[in-house]
């Protein structure tokens, strides 16, 4: 027995046709659905302060109205964490779609993350959101009792994966090595297209046309093990590189923690068994933390931000210029925070004037509205006849935004009281993990790999050469997987060897500038062919208050493979 979990969701905003797509394009036995990420709770959290009936994923009512007669007719199940703030809201929401397309349909939702109300007993502070991530085991129990749409809050991405299988398979709370299996697969398609060629450094050997890329499917067996593809016919395709790339996004150390299961990343086995399919194994699984992680959002303050045109010569005067006028304008009632960012100096002797120029950004932030509203724009606006030759800004004047502030806190589990709603109003009361342990020891490079020589004569190259990259952000912190792609054979293996060596967290703070006064941490994982970089504090407060010119460090990869590097010539 074998079951496909397809998704049809990364991310609140994702492409709407897909979930029928996925529907339509091949048998399923489960269709799950990603919206939420920490930014995300703060956003719909915003809406309930607007609308308390809101606080869900108003997406997710336009795709079930598309696509629940097709789903209920082939027998695919939904599983989706659309219900955001708001599950309860939006499963009924969902059956009064059902009732007015004439269908009936068993909708249940899980419910118990939503610490907000005891925020301040919990130790929290005055916040705006507190999420507890849940686990599968409510989701397995909702699907067990015969839902046909599972509407979760705040649960782990890869829960919505790990919850049919358990459902199907029977496994209890010690599998553990069924249960990272599961996890594995759910961080791997938790991402919609970022498993199938999106968001891929190796984009170059994708087709490249105009044929969207296509949703991932775990095809998940009794053991754990499973086999990543996705429909034929649909766009990118589904290989080692690609589903490694996904692996190593945003997990942090060797070992991905959940509510269920401490996953041990070193143990990850990948093979590529035909094409666009990847088959998975080995992954084993011990006790889970023995605290729930709670996704945070707090109301920061407001921000506003102008960005100045700079064109031609003497460029670092002319930034030097304005921002000193600028700053003793803002000096009487400064805003809490300024950051100014100068961006890539034009090329010399430019063909055109837009190649001739760049742009400085300043960015406020403050407690109130007023320092960084007209006090701000004004004093920036009415430096335009009385500063710099050539001066003008890319946009007129704005108002200020709110902006929220993340933070990751940890409750016990017996804080968090887990609960299915079930469709005819009875509920079922999920006992938390009877079993828990510490949080492992992350490996390091000394332990796994033995000294290797590579003093032969080398060459100056972009680090992109040899190393696919992803990254991304968890709360303030950058986190960047690098590894070596290509065939599994001996050179790569002696690529593997000179890169955990030669990645150390003091050379990524040469290789990255911006880490050079951060805490920086690099764990290997040689199964995968690479390291994951954990670069703390990158992103300052989160993506909503970060000031950085890529608040989420999404082409952190990238601008580190175009760093040259001395690379051993017997590698090249």
């Amino acid at each position: 027995m074998t079951i496909r979990i397809g998704n049809c969701s990364g991310y609140y905003g994702d492409r709407l046709g897909a979930m029928r797509e996925m529907i339509e394009g091949g048998d399923l036995d489960y269709l799950t659905g990603d919206y939420l990420a920490e930014l995300t709770m703060l956003i719909l959290g915003k809406d309930q302060l607007k609308d308390p009936a809101l606080g869900y994923a108003r997406t997710f009512v336009t795709q079930i109205e598309q696509s629940l007669a097709l789903a209920l007719q082939r027998g695919v199940r939904i599983v989706a964490n659309a219900g955001g703030l708001n599950p309860a809201g939006l499963a009924d929401r969902i059956r009064g779609v059902a009732d007015s397309l004439g269908l009936s349909a068993k909708v249940a939702y899980v419910g118990g993350d939503n610490l907000t109300p005891r925020a301040a007993d919990l130790g929290f502070g005055d916040v705006l959101t507190a999420n507890a991530y849940l686990g599968a085991f409510g989701i397995a129990e909702a699907l067990r009792a015969g839902a046909d749409i599972v509407i979760t809050g705040r649960v782990t991405d890869a829960s919505l994966v790990v919850g049919p299988a358990i459902a199907a398979y029977g496994w209890d709370r010690t599998s553990y090595d069924e249960i990272a299996g599961a996890t594995t697969a759910g961080h791997i398609i938790e991402c919609s297209t970022q498993a199938t060629g999106g968001n891929f450094s190796g984009f170059i050997e994708l087709p490249r046309d105009a044929h969207p890329l296509g949703f991932p499917i775990a095809e998940v067996d009794a053991d754990g093990s499973f086999v990543i593809t996705k429909h034929q016919g649909t766009g990118g395709i589904v290989s080692v590189d690609t589903v490694t790339s996904q692996l190593v996004y945003e997990i942090q150390t060797t070992h991905y923690l959940s509510p269920d299961v401490t996953t041990d990343l070193t143990s990850i086995r990948l093979t590529q068994d035909a094409t666009d399919r990847v088959r998975v194994s080995g992954v084993r699984g011990s006790e889970p933390p023995e605290t729930l992680k709670v996704c945070v959002n707090e109301h920061g303050g407001f921000r506003n931000q102008m960005e100045f045109v700079l064109t031609g010569l003497d460029i670092d005067e002319k930034a030097e210029w304005v921002r000193t006028l600028l700053d003793a304008r803002l000096a009487a009632a400064p805003p809490q925070s300024v950051t100014w960012t100068l961006g890539s100096r034009p090329e010399p002797d430019a063909a055109t004037e837009e190649a001739a120029s760049c742009l400085l950004r300043v960015t406020v932030r403050d407690p109130g509205m007023a320092a960084v509203s007209k006090a701000f724009t004004a004093a920036a606006v009415e430096l335009a006849l009385a500063s710099y030759p050539g001066f003008n800004v890319t946009t007129p004047p704005g108002k200020p935004s709110q902006y929220g502030i993340y933070r990751p806190e940890y409750v016990a589990r017996n804080e968090v009281q887990e609960k299915v709603h079930l469709w005819d109003g009875r509920t079922i009361e999920i006992e938390p993990s009877p079993r828990t342990g510490v949080r492992p020891r992350p490996q390091s490079a000394g332990d796994l790999i033995a000294a290797a020589d590579f003093s032969g004569p080398t060459r100056a190259v972009p680090l992109g050469t040899l190393v696919h990259a992803r990254s991304g952000d968890k709360g303030g912190d950058a986190n960047v997987g690098v590894w070596i792609g290509g065939p599994d054979d001996a050179r790569r293996e002696k690529r593997v060897s000179w890169l955990l060596i030669f990645l150390t967290p003091d050379r990524i703070r040469k290789l990255l500038p911006e880490a050079a006064e951060l805490p920086v941490e690099v764990y290997p994982l040689p199964n995968l062919g690479g390291v994951n970089v954990l670069v703390r504090g990158m992103l300052g407060d989160g993506v909503a208050a970060s000031t950085r010119f890529d608040p989420q460090a999404k082409a952190v990869g990238e601008w580190l493979r175009s760093r040259v590097v001395a690379v051993p010539e017997e590698l090249l």
